[in-house]
Protein backbone atom coordinates (compact mmCIF):
# COMPACT_ATOMS: atom_id res chain seq x y z
CA UNK A 1 0.00 0.00 0.00
CA UNK A 2 1.43 3.39 -0.98
CA UNK A 3 1.53 6.27 1.46
CA UNK A 4 2.41 9.92 1.15
CA UNK A 5 3.01 12.44 3.95
CA UNK A 6 1.72 15.96 4.23
CA UNK A 7 1.96 18.75 6.82
CA UNK A 8 -1.32 20.39 7.75
CA UNK A 9 0.22 22.43 10.65
CA UNK A 10 3.78 23.12 11.73
CA UNK A 11 4.94 20.10 13.65
CA UNK A 12 1.98 17.82 12.69
CA UNK A 13 2.77 15.00 10.23
CA UNK A 14 -0.09 12.85 8.96
CA UNK A 15 -0.34 10.17 6.33
CA UNK A 16 -2.88 9.72 3.59
CA UNK A 17 -3.51 6.48 1.71
CA UNK A 18 -2.84 6.87 -2.02
CA UNK A 19 -5.97 6.42 -4.18
CA UNK A 20 -6.11 5.53 -7.86
CA UNK A 21 -9.55 7.10 -8.21
CA UNK A 22 -8.98 10.86 -8.40
CA UNK A 23 -12.54 11.49 -7.24
CA UNK A 24 -12.37 9.28 -4.17
CA UNK A 25 -12.18 11.13 -0.78
CA UNK A 26 -8.77 10.93 0.93
CA UNK A 27 -8.31 8.48 3.78
CA UNK A 28 -6.31 10.18 6.55
CA UNK A 29 -4.49 8.10 9.12
CA UNK A 30 -1.49 8.64 11.42
CA UNK A 31 1.70 6.96 10.25
CA UNK A 32 2.64 3.86 12.21
CA UNK A 33 6.28 3.02 12.73
CA UNK A 34 7.14 -0.47 13.85
CA UNK A 35 10.29 -0.45 15.99
CA UNK A 36 12.25 -3.67 16.11
CA UNK A 37 11.71 -5.62 19.32
CA UNK A 38 15.44 -5.84 19.97
CA UNK A 39 15.78 -2.06 19.84
CA UNK A 40 12.83 -1.71 22.25
CA UNK A 41 14.54 -4.04 24.73
CA UNK A 42 17.82 -2.14 24.46
CA UNK A 43 16.14 1.24 25.06
CA UNK A 44 14.24 -0.05 28.10
CA UNK A 45 17.39 -1.67 29.49
CA UNK A 46 19.30 1.61 29.16
CA UNK A 47 16.47 3.48 30.90
CA UNK A 48 16.47 1.02 33.79
CA UNK A 49 20.25 1.27 34.09
CA UNK A 50 20.22 5.07 34.13
CA UNK A 51 17.46 5.20 36.74
CA UNK A 52 19.28 2.64 38.90
CA UNK A 53 22.54 4.60 38.77
CA UNK A 54 20.68 7.85 39.57
CA UNK A 55 18.98 6.20 42.55
CA UNK A 56 22.29 4.87 43.87
CA UNK A 57 23.97 8.26 43.51
CA UNK A 58 21.12 10.11 45.21
CA UNK A 59 20.99 7.60 48.06
CA UNK A 60 24.68 6.73 48.31
CA UNK A 61 24.78 6.91 52.11
CA UNK A 62 21.75 4.72 52.98
CA UNK A 63 22.59 2.28 50.17
CA UNK A 64 26.19 1.96 51.40
CA UNK A 65 25.06 1.43 55.01
CA UNK A 66 22.44 -1.14 54.03
CA UNK A 67 24.91 -2.96 51.79
CA UNK A 68 27.54 -3.02 54.53
CA UNK A 69 25.11 -4.37 57.12
CA UNK A 70 23.83 -6.93 54.67
CA UNK A 71 27.35 -8.15 53.91
CA UNK A 72 28.17 -8.39 57.62
CA UNK A 73 25.00 -10.40 58.20
CA UNK A 74 25.76 -12.72 55.32
CA UNK A 75 29.41 -13.17 56.30
CA UNK A 76 29.24 -13.35 60.11
CA UNK A 77 25.58 -13.80 60.94
CA UNK A 78 22.91 -11.27 61.86
CA UNK A 79 24.18 -10.78 65.38
CA UNK A 80 27.11 -8.72 64.15
CA UNK A 81 25.12 -6.01 62.30
CA UNK A 82 22.77 -5.72 65.29
CA UNK A 83 25.75 -5.11 67.58
CA UNK A 84 27.20 -2.58 65.12
CA UNK A 85 23.89 -0.70 64.99
CA UNK A 86 23.68 -0.64 68.79
CA UNK A 87 27.22 0.74 69.07
CA UNK A 88 26.52 3.40 66.44
CA UNK A 89 23.31 4.49 68.18
CA UNK A 90 25.12 4.63 71.51
CA UNK A 91 27.87 6.76 69.98
CA UNK A 92 25.35 9.13 68.40
CA UNK A 93 23.53 9.47 71.71
CA UNK A 94 26.78 10.33 73.49
CA UNK A 95 27.60 12.87 70.77
CA UNK A 96 24.18 14.49 71.18
CA UNK A 97 24.66 14.78 74.93
CA UNK A 98 28.23 16.09 74.82
CA UNK A 99 27.99 18.50 71.86
CA UNK A 100 24.39 18.90 70.82
CA UNK A 101 24.89 21.89 68.42
CA UNK A 102 27.39 19.99 66.26
CA UNK A 103 25.21 16.85 66.39
CA UNK A 104 22.21 18.84 65.17
CA UNK A 105 24.28 20.47 62.43
CA UNK A 106 25.95 17.33 61.03
CA UNK A 107 23.44 14.57 61.83
CA UNK A 108 19.96 15.64 62.92
CA UNK A 109 19.26 18.34 60.34
CA UNK A 110 20.67 16.45 57.31
CA UNK A 111 18.66 13.35 58.28
CA UNK A 112 15.52 15.41 58.75
CA UNK A 113 16.11 17.21 55.46
CA UNK A 114 16.47 13.88 53.66
CA UNK A 115 13.32 12.56 55.28
CA UNK A 116 11.27 15.61 54.33
CA UNK A 117 12.71 15.58 50.81
CA UNK A 118 11.47 12.03 50.24
CA UNK A 119 8.21 12.03 52.19
CA UNK A 120 6.93 15.55 51.46
CA UNK A 121 8.56 17.51 48.67
CA UNK A 122 9.49 14.81 46.16
CA UNK A 123 6.26 12.91 46.74
CA UNK A 124 3.98 15.94 46.16
CA UNK A 125 6.27 17.90 43.81
CA UNK A 126 4.54 17.19 40.50
CA UNK A 127 0.88 17.52 41.56
CA UNK A 128 1.47 20.73 43.51
CA UNK A 129 3.43 22.40 40.69
CA UNK A 130 0.91 21.29 38.06
CA UNK A 131 -1.96 22.71 40.13
CA UNK A 132 -0.04 25.96 40.71
CA UNK A 133 0.63 26.34 36.97
CA UNK A 134 4.43 26.15 37.18
CA UNK A 135 4.82 23.36 34.60
CA UNK A 136 4.74 23.57 30.80
CA UNK A 137 3.42 21.11 28.22
CA UNK A 138 4.85 21.16 24.69
CA UNK A 139 3.95 18.65 22.00
CA UNK A 140 2.46 16.36 24.60
CA UNK A 141 5.55 16.40 26.82
CA UNK A 142 5.44 17.85 30.34
CA UNK A 143 8.37 19.96 31.54
CA UNK A 144 8.78 20.14 35.32
CA UNK A 145 11.14 22.34 37.41
CA UNK A 146 13.81 20.26 39.12
CA UNK A 147 14.03 19.74 42.88
CA UNK A 148 17.75 20.09 43.69
CA UNK A 149 18.11 19.85 47.48
CA UNK A 150 16.39 20.52 50.81
CA UNK A 151 17.86 22.09 53.94
CA UNK A 152 16.05 22.03 57.26
CA UNK A 153 16.22 24.68 59.97
CA UNK A 154 14.58 24.74 63.38
CA UNK A 155 11.43 26.42 62.04
CA UNK A 156 11.65 26.39 58.23
CA UNK A 157 12.80 24.41 55.21
CA UNK A 158 14.84 25.82 52.33
CA UNK A 159 14.25 24.09 49.00
CA UNK A 160 16.59 24.78 46.08
CA UNK A 161 14.77 24.66 42.74
CA UNK A 162 16.07 24.72 39.18
CA UNK A 163 13.50 26.65 37.20
CA UNK A 164 12.47 25.95 33.62
CA UNK A 165 14.31 27.76 30.88
CA UNK A 166 12.72 31.17 30.44
CA UNK A 167 11.01 31.08 33.85
CA UNK A 168 11.44 33.97 36.31
CA UNK A 169 11.14 34.11 40.13
CA UNK A 170 8.09 36.36 39.75
CA UNK A 171 6.07 33.36 38.55
CA UNK A 172 6.81 31.58 41.83
CA UNK A 173 6.10 34.64 43.97
CA UNK A 174 2.61 34.92 42.47
CA UNK A 175 1.67 31.38 43.55
CA UNK A 176 3.42 31.39 46.95
CA UNK A 177 0.10 30.82 48.73
CA UNK A 178 -0.61 27.78 46.54
CA UNK A 179 2.79 26.32 47.37
CA UNK A 180 2.30 26.93 51.09
CA UNK A 181 -0.99 25.06 51.18
CA UNK A 182 0.30 22.34 48.86
CA UNK A 183 3.26 21.45 51.08
CA UNK A 184 1.64 22.14 54.45
CA UNK A 185 3.58 25.31 55.34
CA UNK A 186 2.26 28.46 56.97
CA UNK A 187 4.17 30.72 54.58
CA UNK A 188 6.44 30.52 51.54
CA UNK A 189 9.05 33.08 50.52
CA UNK A 190 11.04 33.16 47.29
CA UNK A 191 14.76 33.93 47.51
CA UNK A 192 17.49 34.21 44.89
CA UNK A 193 19.41 31.01 44.31
CA UNK A 194 23.11 30.25 44.14
CA UNK A 195 23.22 30.89 40.38
CA UNK A 196 20.98 32.22 37.59
CA UNK A 197 18.06 29.92 36.89
CA UNK A 198 17.81 28.73 40.49
CA UNK A 199 15.77 29.95 43.44
CA UNK A 200 15.35 29.07 47.09
CA UNK A 201 11.84 28.41 48.39
CA UNK A 202 11.63 29.08 52.12
CA UNK A 203 8.79 27.05 53.66
CA UNK A 204 7.99 28.32 57.16
CA UNK A 205 6.66 25.48 59.29
CA UNK A 206 5.95 27.38 62.52
CA UNK A 207 6.30 30.89 63.90
CA UNK A 208 9.53 31.12 65.86
CA UNK A 209 8.78 34.70 66.90
CA UNK A 210 5.35 34.21 68.47
CA UNK A 211 6.70 34.52 72.04
CA UNK A 212 8.07 37.87 73.29
CA UNK A 213 11.83 38.05 73.77
CA UNK A 214 13.00 39.47 77.10
CA UNK A 215 15.59 42.21 77.19
CA UNK A 216 18.98 40.93 76.11
CA UNK A 217 21.88 41.12 78.59
CA UNK A 218 23.95 44.29 78.43
CA UNK A 219 27.08 43.29 76.49
CA UNK A 220 30.64 43.72 77.63
CA UNK A 221 32.43 46.74 76.13
CA UNK A 222 34.69 44.43 74.13
CA UNK A 223 31.64 42.79 72.53
CA UNK A 224 30.03 45.99 71.23
CA UNK A 225 30.16 45.99 67.44
CA UNK A 226 28.69 48.96 65.59
CA UNK A 227 28.56 46.90 62.41
CA UNK A 228 26.24 44.36 64.04
CA UNK A 229 24.49 45.12 67.33
CA UNK A 230 22.43 42.23 68.66
CA UNK A 231 18.96 43.57 69.38
CA UNK A 232 16.68 40.55 68.92
CA UNK A 233 16.24 37.33 67.01
CA UNK A 234 15.65 36.45 63.37
CA UNK A 235 13.08 33.94 62.20
CA UNK A 236 15.67 31.21 61.63
CA UNK A 237 16.73 31.41 65.28
CA UNK A 238 19.92 33.38 64.68
CA UNK A 239 20.58 36.69 66.49
CA UNK A 240 19.23 39.80 64.79
CA UNK A 241 22.21 42.09 64.35
CA UNK A 242 21.62 45.66 63.20
CA UNK A 243 24.36 47.75 61.65
CA UNK A 244 24.67 51.40 62.67
CA UNK A 245 28.16 52.32 61.48
CA UNK A 246 27.99 53.69 57.95
CA UNK A 247 24.22 53.72 57.59
CA UNK A 248 20.92 55.25 58.74
CA UNK A 249 17.87 53.32 59.93
CA UNK A 250 14.19 54.05 59.32
CA UNK A 251 11.62 52.33 61.57
CA UNK A 252 7.98 52.43 60.47
CA UNK A 253 5.06 50.90 62.31
CA UNK A 254 1.53 51.58 63.47
CA UNK A 255 0.68 52.54 67.03
CA UNK A 256 1.63 49.70 69.36
CA UNK A 257 3.76 47.94 66.74
CA UNK A 258 6.85 47.98 68.97
CA UNK A 259 9.02 50.82 67.71
CA UNK A 260 10.12 51.45 71.28
CA UNK A 261 11.39 47.87 71.54
CA UNK A 262 13.71 48.43 68.59
CA UNK A 263 14.95 51.82 69.82
CA UNK A 264 15.61 50.74 73.39
CA UNK A 265 17.22 47.48 72.31
CA UNK A 266 19.66 49.53 70.24
CA UNK A 267 20.38 51.85 73.18
CA UNK A 268 20.82 48.87 75.49
CA UNK A 269 23.36 47.33 73.10
CA UNK A 270 25.23 50.66 72.94
CA UNK A 271 25.17 51.31 76.69
CA UNK A 272 28.75 50.15 77.52
CA UNK A 273 30.23 52.48 74.92
CA UNK A 274 27.89 55.27 75.95
CA UNK A 275 29.19 55.07 79.49
CA UNK A 276 32.80 54.99 78.28
CA UNK A 277 32.35 58.03 76.03
CA UNK A 278 32.85 56.28 72.67
CA UNK A 279 29.17 56.71 71.70
CA UNK A 280 26.80 59.63 72.16
CA UNK A 281 23.04 59.24 71.71
CA UNK A 282 21.06 62.40 71.01
CA UNK A 283 17.37 61.93 71.72
CA UNK A 284 14.60 63.93 70.03
CA UNK A 285 11.26 63.09 71.60
CA UNK A 286 8.24 64.96 70.19
CA UNK A 287 5.78 62.64 71.98
CA UNK A 288 7.61 63.10 75.33
CA UNK A 289 6.73 59.54 76.28
CA UNK A 290 9.14 56.96 74.85
CA UNK A 291 12.59 58.47 75.27
CA UNK A 292 11.84 60.60 78.31
CA UNK A 293 11.77 57.51 80.51
CA UNK A 294 15.55 57.24 80.18
CA UNK A 295 16.25 60.92 79.79
CA UNK A 296 19.21 60.82 82.14
CA UNK A 297 21.08 58.55 79.72
CA UNK A 298 20.77 61.05 76.88
CA UNK A 299 21.57 64.10 78.98
CA UNK A 300 24.75 62.55 80.39
CA UNK A 301 25.79 60.52 77.32
CA UNK A 302 24.64 62.91 74.63
CA UNK A 303 21.83 65.43 74.41
CA UNK A 304 18.04 65.45 74.69
CA UNK A 305 15.19 67.71 73.60
CA UNK A 306 11.40 67.50 73.59
CA UNK A 307 10.76 71.22 73.03
CA UNK A 308 8.22 71.62 70.18
CA UNK A 309 8.88 75.36 69.92
CA UNK A 310 12.28 75.03 68.32
CA UNK A 311 14.47 73.10 70.74
CA UNK A 312 14.29 69.85 68.78
CA UNK A 313 15.07 71.60 65.50
CA UNK A 314 17.98 73.43 67.09
CA UNK A 315 19.34 70.09 68.29
CA UNK A 316 19.17 68.72 64.74
CA UNK A 317 20.90 71.82 63.38
CA UNK A 318 23.60 71.52 66.04
CA UNK A 319 24.19 67.92 65.00
CA UNK A 320 24.43 68.94 61.34
CA UNK A 321 26.87 71.74 62.21
CA UNK A 322 29.08 69.41 64.27
CA UNK A 323 28.98 66.85 61.47
CA UNK A 324 30.18 69.44 58.93
CA UNK A 325 33.00 70.51 61.26
CA UNK A 326 34.07 66.89 61.68
CA UNK A 327 33.96 66.36 57.91
CA UNK A 328 36.23 69.37 57.35
CA UNK A 329 38.70 67.98 59.87
CA UNK A 330 38.70 64.47 58.34
CA UNK A 331 38.92 65.68 54.73
CA UNK A 332 42.11 64.36 53.13
CA UNK A 333 43.10 62.59 56.36
CA UNK A 334 41.01 59.42 56.53
CA UNK A 335 38.20 57.75 54.59
CA UNK A 336 36.99 55.45 57.38
CA UNK A 337 35.67 56.38 60.80
CA UNK A 338 36.79 54.83 64.09
CA UNK A 339 35.09 55.98 67.32
CA UNK A 340 37.30 57.71 69.87
CA UNK A 341 36.81 59.83 72.95
CA UNK A 342 37.65 62.93 70.92
CA UNK A 343 35.31 61.97 68.08
CA UNK A 344 32.61 59.66 69.45
CA UNK A 345 30.10 57.88 67.26
CA UNK A 346 26.87 59.90 67.39
CA UNK A 347 23.42 58.35 67.07
CA UNK A 348 20.55 60.79 66.46
CA UNK A 349 17.31 59.13 67.57
CA UNK A 350 14.08 60.81 66.41
CA UNK A 351 11.12 59.05 67.98
CA UNK A 352 8.40 60.60 65.78
CA UNK A 353 9.97 61.71 62.53
CA UNK A 354 6.71 62.75 60.89
CA UNK A 355 6.10 65.46 63.50
CA UNK A 356 9.20 67.34 62.38
CA UNK A 357 8.71 66.81 58.63
CA UNK A 358 4.92 67.08 58.26
CA UNK A 359 2.86 67.67 61.41
CA UNK A 360 4.69 70.57 63.02
CA UNK A 361 2.35 73.61 62.78
CA UNK A 362 5.25 76.01 62.22
CA UNK A 363 6.19 75.91 58.54
CA UNK A 364 9.59 77.46 59.15
CA UNK A 365 10.47 74.82 61.75
CA UNK A 366 9.41 72.07 59.33
CA UNK A 367 11.72 73.39 56.63
CA UNK A 368 14.63 73.77 59.05
CA UNK A 369 14.12 70.26 60.44
CA UNK A 370 13.89 68.75 56.97
CA UNK A 371 17.02 70.57 55.85
CA UNK A 372 19.02 69.42 58.88
CA UNK A 373 17.84 65.82 58.48
CA UNK A 374 18.73 65.88 54.79
CA UNK A 375 22.26 67.03 55.60
CA UNK A 376 22.73 64.40 58.31
CA UNK A 377 21.38 61.48 56.28
CA UNK A 378 23.17 62.39 53.06
CA UNK A 379 26.61 63.21 54.49
CA UNK A 380 26.86 61.82 58.02
CA UNK A 381 27.56 58.13 57.38
CA UNK A 382 31.24 58.49 56.59
CA UNK A 383 32.08 60.69 59.60
CA UNK A 384 30.43 58.71 62.38
CA UNK A 385 26.83 59.93 62.40
CA UNK A 386 23.78 57.66 62.29
CA UNK A 387 20.17 58.84 62.20
CA UNK A 388 17.49 56.49 63.54
CA UNK A 389 14.05 57.74 62.60
CA UNK A 390 10.78 56.20 63.80
CA UNK A 391 7.38 57.06 62.35
CA UNK A 392 3.83 55.76 62.18
CA UNK A 393 2.76 57.11 58.79
CA UNK A 394 4.58 55.49 55.86
CA UNK A 395 3.27 57.79 53.12
CA UNK A 396 5.79 59.62 50.96
CA UNK A 397 4.20 63.01 51.50
CA UNK A 398 4.79 62.59 55.23
CA UNK A 399 8.47 61.74 54.91
CA UNK A 400 10.07 62.49 51.57
CA UNK A 401 13.53 61.74 53.00
CA UNK A 402 12.96 58.02 53.39
CA UNK A 403 15.17 57.20 50.40
CA UNK A 404 18.11 58.59 52.37
CA UNK A 405 17.73 55.76 54.92
CA UNK A 406 19.60 52.75 53.47
CA UNK A 407 18.35 50.26 56.09
CA UNK A 408 14.63 50.09 56.84
CA UNK A 409 12.48 48.20 59.30
CA UNK A 410 8.76 47.66 58.71
CA UNK A 411 6.85 46.69 61.84
CA UNK A 412 3.09 46.15 61.80
CA UNK A 413 1.50 48.38 59.13
CA UNK A 414 -2.14 49.18 58.48
CA UNK A 415 -2.27 48.62 54.69
CA UNK A 416 -0.54 46.27 52.29
CA UNK A 417 0.65 49.03 49.96
CA UNK A 418 2.55 50.64 52.86
CA UNK A 419 4.95 47.69 52.89
CA UNK A 420 6.44 48.67 49.53
CA UNK A 421 6.43 52.32 50.61
CA UNK A 422 8.74 51.48 53.50
CA UNK A 423 10.84 48.58 52.22
CA UNK A 424 10.80 49.32 48.51
CA UNK A 425 8.96 48.00 45.46
CA UNK A 426 8.33 44.27 45.45
CA UNK A 427 9.09 43.75 49.13
CA UNK A 428 5.65 42.38 49.92
CA UNK A 429 5.76 39.97 46.98
CA UNK A 430 9.03 38.67 48.42
CA UNK A 431 7.30 37.75 51.69
CA UNK A 432 7.33 40.94 53.79
CA UNK A 433 3.74 40.67 55.02
CA UNK A 434 4.01 43.48 57.56
CA UNK A 435 0.32 44.31 57.18
CA UNK A 436 -0.59 40.81 58.45
CA UNK A 437 1.37 41.01 61.71
CA UNK A 438 -0.89 40.48 64.72
CA UNK A 439 -2.11 43.56 66.56
CA UNK A 440 -2.04 41.65 69.86
CA UNK A 441 1.00 43.05 71.72
CA UNK A 442 2.08 39.70 73.15
CA UNK A 443 2.13 38.20 69.65
CA UNK A 444 3.08 40.98 67.25
CA UNK A 445 4.79 43.80 69.16
CA UNK A 446 8.37 44.15 67.97
CA UNK A 447 7.88 41.79 65.03
CA UNK A 448 8.81 43.21 61.67
CA UNK A 449 10.73 42.84 58.44
CA UNK A 450 14.18 44.24 57.70
CA UNK A 451 15.46 45.11 54.26
CA UNK A 452 19.12 45.98 54.29
CA UNK A 453 20.98 48.11 51.79
CA UNK A 454 23.00 45.16 50.49
CA UNK A 455 20.14 42.68 50.07
CA UNK A 456 16.72 42.95 48.39
CA UNK A 457 15.27 40.08 50.42
CA UNK A 458 13.35 41.09 53.57
CA UNK A 459 14.12 39.16 56.76
CA UNK A 460 11.51 38.59 59.47
CA UNK A 461 12.78 39.55 62.93
CA UNK A 462 11.61 40.41 66.43
CA UNK A 463 13.21 42.95 68.74
CA UNK A 464 13.69 42.17 72.41
CA UNK A 465 11.25 43.87 74.77
CA UNK A 466 12.94 46.37 77.08
CA UNK A 467 10.55 47.06 79.97
CA UNK A 468 10.38 50.12 82.21
CA UNK A 469 12.26 48.24 84.90
CA UNK A 470 14.99 47.37 82.41
CA UNK A 471 15.37 51.05 81.51
CA UNK A 472 15.59 51.97 85.20
CA UNK A 473 18.30 49.38 85.65
CA UNK A 474 20.19 50.82 82.68
CA UNK A 475 20.09 54.30 84.21
CA UNK A 476 21.07 52.97 87.64
CA UNK A 477 23.98 51.03 86.13
CA UNK A 478 25.54 54.11 84.64
CA UNK A 479 24.43 56.71 87.14
CA UNK A 480 23.52 55.28 90.55
CA UNK A 481 22.71 58.76 91.84
CA UNK A 482 20.00 59.36 89.21
CA UNK A 483 16.58 57.78 89.02
CA UNK A 484 14.77 57.23 85.71
CA UNK A 485 11.89 59.57 85.03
Amino acid sequence: MAWEFRKIRPGDNVAVEAQRDPFAPPKWAPPVWHMPEGLVLIVNAVRILVRTVAFLVRNIVPVTVASGLGWLGYRFGWTVPVIVLALVLQGLSAWALVDNPSFVRWIARPVRARWRLVTIYRRDWQPVLVTAGLTKVHKGREYLPSLVRVRCGPTSDRVLVKMLKGQAPDAWEQVAVNLAHGFGATLVRVRDGDRPGRIWLEFVRRDALAVPIPALPIPDPADVDLSGLEIGRAEDGSPWRLRLLGTHVLIAGATGAGKGSVIWSIIRALLPWMLSGLVEVWGIDPKRMELSFGRALFERCGRYSDDPKGGMVELLEAAAEDMNARAERFAGVTRSFTPSHEHPFRVIVVDELAFLTAYCPDRDLRKRAESALAVLTSQGRSVGYCVIGAQQDARKEVNNLRNLFPDRIALRLDEDDQVDMVLGDGARDRGALADEISSIPEVGAGVGFVRLEASPDPVRVRAAYVSDDDIKDMVALGFPDVEAA
